[in-house]
Parts: structure tokens; sequence; C-alpha cells
């Protein structure tokens, strides 16, 4: 029975250590989102894509599709901006754990166990705008169904770099009724091959 009372320190010293890790990481995070207005942009297309989807004038959603042309450009500039102030970082402070239980400082114990949230970016910032700039030639909908899905695994990977990847995945599937598999089908090909080359999936 005494081995109890120490388990139970254990567990409690663990979980306050990971919220406090977790806590460092969403600052870090967001002390440099917050110089941008990426999420606003994401949600001005979300809304805009709908509203481009639902509209039976042909005429009218041409201009909501040509409106939202702009705002993909935008959106593409900002984020590659907060890249370029991202990739500053020290590679210490920006390693996301692989292990499939998360514990405090994993990434710091398991270095071979990690990937880092710079290259992710890039990979992210290179899908993001090889997409709005149709590279592919899509139709409006299928460029705007591919962008979703470039954006819904780039916060993937925030929420995956603040958290663990089994939070970031549950996020996914209340926000945006969708599984990480999903998304990562429906990415462009370019950006599949580079995430999962260095996330391992």
């Amino acid at each position: 029975m005494e081995i109890l009372p120490l388990v139970l320190l254990l567990t409690v010293a663990s979980f306050l250590l990971k919220k406090s890790e977790q806590r460092k990481r969403i600052v870090l995070l967001a002390s440099h989102l917050g110089n941008y207005q990426i999420e606003k942009l994401m949600e001005t297309l979300a809304g805009g894509y709908l509203r481009a989807l639902g509209e039976s004038d042909p005429e009218r959603r041409e201009q909501i599709w040509r409106y939202l042309d702009t705002t993909e450009t935008q959106l593409c500039l900002q984020f590659n901006k907060f890249c370029a102030e991202f990739a500053k970082l020290d590679a210490a402070d920006t390693r996301v754990s692989t292990l499939a239980l998360p514990f405090p400082y994993a990434a710091k114990l398991f270095p071979q166990a990690t990937f880092d949230l710079r290259k992710a970016l890039a990979i992210h910032a290179h899908g993001l705008t090889q997409t709005a700039s149709n590279a592919l030639n899509r139709t409006p909908r299928d460029k705007a169904f591919t962008l979703s899905a470039e954006l819904f695994l780039m916060q993937h990977t925030c929420h995956w770099f603040c958290n663990s990847k089994a939070v970031a995945s549950a996020r996914l599937m209340a926000r945006h009724k969708t599984t990480h598999a999903q998304v990562l089908g429906a990415v462009g090909p370019d950006t599949r091959a580079a995430y999962v080359a260095l996330t391992g999936g």
C-alpha cells in the first residue's frame, strides 16, 4: 500500500509539469502568431467558401471566388512571413514529440522521436502557397476543398506542438468533423509526401 502515495505523487507531478510545458509552448506560438491576422483570414475564407458553394447565381458565385482569391493571397503572404520569423527560433524550443503517450519534456528527453515545427510550418507554407496559386489548375470548388485541408492540417500541427497528437486529432474532429487521416488524404500531393516524411504520418 505504501507505493500508492508515491504513484499518486508522481502522477500529479507529471500532470503539473506537462501543463507547465504546454503553457510555455502556447505562449511561444501565440507570441509569433499574434503579429499576424492569419486566424481572421482563415475564418473569412471558411465563410466565403460556404457562401460561394451555396450561391445559385453563377455571376455572383464568380464574384465571390474572385474576392476569395485576394484573401487567399493575403493569407499566404502573412503565413510565409510568420514562418520566416518562427524559423529564427532555436531548434531546442521547436521540437515536437511523436511518442504515442504524452509526458513532460518528451521532446527534450527523446529527441530522436521528434520533428522540428519550423520544418513542418515551412511545408504548410509551401502547400498553402502552391494551392492558392492554383498550380494544378483545380476548379474553384476543388481548390477551396484542398486549401481548407491544407489549413486544417496546419492547425493540427500547431495543436500537436502545443499539446499532443491525440489532443490535436480530437480538436480536429470536434471543430471540423474530420479525421487527421482524411485531412492528410485531401491536401496536395507535395504537402502529403513532405509531411509524412517529416512526421512519420
